[in-house]
């Protein structure tokens, strides 16, 4: 059954039953979050399920208070439903789909202030089938936020940096730390740590098995830190991280999408902070880089429409790249409706049909039948606000029709 047949079969009931099949661009709306939410970390948010949905677990709530709220969406209903709780209420955690469709939650920030609560070293296992949640046998030896997790091609789970407590009521710090999750023992291990400590960083798993972090923020004691261009290389069977070829632009806030010739494609982050004509460009980053890593080397790729930082980048069955959402980082102020798609075969980019809702901080999950959905993130926050306050977050959910 093609993904138009289940188009018109109901399987997004919010398309009118009347409907032609709508072209290639569009979004649908689908069923609301129970409330709005975001989702800071690179390795954070809604991650897809086998039964052809998505589960998404934690997460920021109004005021930035974490959540243990875990949901589901049936992509047949369009609607999301609770499913059993985090034994603890976290946000700027990982979620992971491991091997055997199990779900790991790992890290995060917790209730309460420093030193009551804060960076959490727990981990939550989700069985799909009983929809439960069962702490694994320890937790990391390092509280952490704002980490990268991937899933190795021997099943295992690697962990590396993100934002470690400094001292309490202290401004965090970038961890060059690594561990490593095994599914079969439940059990946490070290890992080699990284050449440069990082947060919020993209981490890609590559085809020949090894793993590129590309980028991230450094802590540089207060404020949002400082983007870098170091890259580096984790080999699994040797343990190992080695440096490899840096980003030509410092970057955070970025997406890195692995393209189906093996190549990473790099896209969006902070703003190069460039006078030019004596004004300043508040633009995110909108040139993009391109990483081979046959030579360990980046070079330029083709700048998109417009830049964007704190968005997301999904790749598509048909080797092209969704690219959505996002914000200005010089304010940060008001969320993006827009999408863009790359072609890296043509090497191109061109936009597509926006969003309805405007936001930053979302998540988007590839579904396995070839759409995307997008849900929650930051709509306005700061000047942007009426009335100055906490920023407003969205419970909206869409679809992306391709």
């Amino acid at each position: 059954m093609t993904r138009r047949t289940n188009l018109t079969a109901g399987l997004h009931p919010a398309v009118p039953a009347a409907a032609a099949v709508p072209p290639p661009g569009t979004w649908f709306p689908a069923g609301e979050l129970p409330s709005p939410r975001r989702w800071f970390g690179p390795s954070e948010g809604a991650v897809p399920l086998a039964d052809g949905g998505a589960l998404v677990a934690g997460g920021a709530l109004a005021g930035d208070v974490p959540t243990a709220e875990a949901l589901r969406y049936d992509p047949v209903a369009a609607t999301w439903a609770a499913t059993g709780a985090l034994g603890t209420a976290r946000h700027s955690h990982s979620t992971t789909v491991l091997a055997d469709g199990t779900v790991l939650v790992a890290g995060g920030i917790g209730t309460g202030r420093p030193p009551a609560a804060g960076r959490l070293a727990s981990a939550e296992r989700y069985d799909p089938a009983t929809g439960e949640w069962t702490a694994t046998a320890g937790g990391m030896a390092t509280a952490r936020s704002l980490h990268a997790a991937t899933l190795l091609p021997d099943g295992r789970v690697l962990v590396t940096g993100g934002e470690g407590d400094r001292a309490p009521r202290a401004p965090g710090r970038s961890l060059f730390s690594a561990e490593l999750f095994d599914p079969a023992t439940g059990e946490w291990s070290p890992a080699a740590p990284m050449a440069d400590s990082r947060l919020g960083h993209p981490q890609v798993a590559l085809q020949d098995g090894r793993v590129l972090a590309a980028g991230g923020r450094r802590s540089t004691g207060s404020g949002r830190g400082v983007g870098q261009g170091f890259c580096e290389l984790y080999d699994p069977a040797a343990d190992a991280w080695t440096r490899t070829g840096s980003l030509a632009a410092a970057r955070a806030g970025h997406q890195a999408t692995l393209l189906a010739d093996g190549t990473v494609l790099v896209t969006g982050g902070d703003g190069p902070g460039i006078r030019f004509e004596r004004g300043f460009v508040p633009f995110s980053q909108w040139r993009t880089e391109r990483y081979d890593p046959a030579t360990g080397a980046w070079t330029p790729g083709e700048n998109m429409p417009d830049g964007r930082t704190c968005h997301r980048a999904v790749a598509l069955p048909s080797g092209r790249v969704l690219v959505l959402g996002g914000a200005d980082s010089a304010t940060l102020t008001t969320g993006y409706a827009t999408a863009a798609l790359y072609d890296p075969l043509t090497r191109s980019w061109a936009a597509t049909g926006g969003m309805a809702a405007h936001r930053y901080l979302c998540t988007a999950t590839p579904l396995p039948d070839g759409s995307v959905l997008a849900a929650g993130g930051t709509v306005r926050s700061g000047r942007a606000l009426p009335v100055p306050g906490a920023d407003e977050l969205t419970a909206a959910t869409e679809v992306f029709w391709i």
